[in-house]
């Protein structure tokens, strides 16, 4: 089976290089990057990964309009998208789940917090709706 796939979108390099690192190394997927929201809505049309790992805030097309363009595309629809933003009150939380996200997660994030909530959604085939081979 191929390896899970991660889109990445971060307007940061440095971000985009340690989650990289920390995701690769600790987990085995396969990541793929984006450094704002429209290149992120252009990748994931062609890369179709399994889950999307974004920040919020980002030139050209921000995180919000990123993940609701996703949500309301039949291609796209499905791929689970996990918000990760230094933005952390109530109203930029309610603003991110009503975007469509499926998870809001504040930087900095602990790095078995994200590792486990990446597990949670890339444990299993969400196209197929099975367990993922290895998956209990």
């Amino acid at each position: 089976m191929a390896k899970k796939k991660v889109l990445l979108v971060d307007d940061s390099s440095t971000s985009r290089v340690t989650y990289r690192m920390l995701i690769t190394q600790k987990s085995g997927y396969e990541v793929e990057t984006a450094g704002n929201g429209q290149e992120a809505v252009n990748k994931a049309l062609i890369e179709k990964p399994d889950l999307i790992l974004m920040d919020v805030v980002m030139p050209k097309m921000d995180g919000l309009a990123a993940a609701t363009t996703l949500k309301h595309d039949e291609r796209t629809r499905h791929i689970p998208i996990i918000l990760l933003t230094f933005r952390s009150g109530e109203e930029a939380i309610q603003k991110g789940f009503a975007s469509g996200c499926d998870e809001y997660l504040t930087k900095p994030v602990d790095p078995a917090e994200l590792l486990q909530v990446l597990e949670k959604y890339l444990a299993y085939d969400v196209r197929a709706t099975k367990p993922a081979s290895g998956a209990p």
